[in-house]
């Protein structure tokens, strides 16, 4: 089978784990402490504080920023659905936001909209932009948008580690980054997440949050207020040391993979099969995700391609599909997330395939597009 996505864990990787489980040393330690150093250097950021999950991040930095009840926070409204979750978690009411078509992030446009459309009791206090499969969402015009309207900025980088805007790190535009190193990230520790912000009060906060809300001192430890245990744990921290170096790298591969994938769906574009992600200089390609034609049926295509031995699967969530969202309809509507979410299919893609595996996919899809099964029957 050829998997959707394969972390890249080298003898290296396995050695510095070995090295931490006999040294006895296994919570966030010396190991966690490089990392985040190595970590600051890499995003160009003060503060790096690594965390047990993106997930955890991205609810650790709304607590920060005291986001809470009788708050309403801004969100795409085609995302994993953690973006959204963690909202709710702190008790936040989520407020969805349309994405581009090609770029699946949201658009200065579709911000203003959906600020201009809410009419909720909850003041708007925060907005999370999505770096969508690490396609750099326009912070340019983003940040002094929400900065006029007075919104606190946590940018949900998960897919985005070594993606760039104008020369800068995603997730640092705004007050607080959030990444997640989950195996189908291009960095990975298992799981685990980062929080970025150069701002040194946030960042107390944000340590004192992850850990119990814990302070130790000479004469004992106190616990300042109550806190989570979030923490990435030392052999976790070590896979990441051993791999961020390679990590330019291994985006470098998946840009040109992107690229042999353009090249190679283009006739299917143009016999108006597919549409394929839009490109951009900075894009760090954690996912390629294709839209396929409104009357291709995409499960049984999805079937069919693992008939081959070929894995592939949608890409994210709209949200306002799901269960969990379903009370929360968009306003305006959300036209091009939905669509995305029905239509969206995401490739096998990670630095290790290269031209030999694009060819097998767009071989077997070029045959199996054409085929009557796959058209939807009305």
């Amino acid at each position: 089978m050829l998997r959707l996505s394969t972390p890249s864990i080298d003898e290296s990787v396995i050695e510095a784990v070995n090295a931490v489980l006999r040294s006895g040393q296994l919570v966030y330690g010396a190991q966690g402490q490089r990392f985040e150093a190595m970590l600051q250097d890499f995003l160009g950021v003060r503060h790096a504080i690594v965390v047990s999950s993106g997930t955890a991040a991205l609810h650790l930095a709304l607590v920060a920023l005291g986001i809470g009840p009788g708050d309403a926070v801004l969100i795409p409204n085609f995302t994993f659905p953690a973006t959204g979750n963690v909202v709710r978690l702190v008790g936040a009411h989520p407020v969805l936001v349309d994405v581009d078509p090609s770029t699946y992030c949201v658009t200065p446009d579709s911000v203003a909209a959906a600020i201009d459309a809410w009419r909720g009791p909850q003041p708007l206090r925060a907005f999370i932009p999505v770096h969508e499969f690490g396609h750099p969402a326009d912070m340019r015009a983003l940040l002094p948008l929400a900065r006029y309207h007075g919104l606190k900025i946590v940018e949900d980088a998960a897919c985005a580690i070594g993606a760039t805007e104008h020369g800068k790190a995603c997730g640092t535009h705004g007050d607080i980054g959030c990444w997640s190193l989950h195996p189908r990230k291009t960095l990975t520790t298992g799981e685990g997440g980062i929080i970025s912000t150069d701002d040194d009060a946030l960042a107390a906060k944000l340590r004192l949050l992850r850990n119990h809300g814990m302070v130790r001192q000479p004469q004992g430890i106190r616990f300042d207020e109550p806190g989570y245990n979030l923490r990435l744990t030392d052999i976790q921290s070590a896979m990441g040391l051993v791999q961020l170096p390679h990590l330019p790298h291994w985006i470098d591969q998946r840009r040109s993979l992107a690229a042999h994938y353009r090249q190679a769906l283009a006739p299917m574009v143009s016999a108006g099969l597919m549409a394929l992600p839009a490109n951009h200089p900075g894009h760090s390609w954690q996912t390629f995700m294709v839209v396929l034609r409104a009357d291709i049926d995409r499960a049984t295509l999805i079937c069919d391609l693992a008939e081959e031995g070929v894995e592939t699967n949608l890409g994210a969530q709209c949200l306002s599909m799901q269960p969990a969202f379903e009370d929360i309809q968009p306003l305006p509507a959300t036209v091009h997330a939905s669509s995305l979410y029905r239509h969206g299919l995401a490739l096998p893609f990670c630095e290790s395939y290269g031209p030999q595996q694009v060819a097998l996919v767009t071989n077997l899809l070029n045959r199996l597009l054409l085929a009557p099964k796959t058209q939807k029957t009305t």
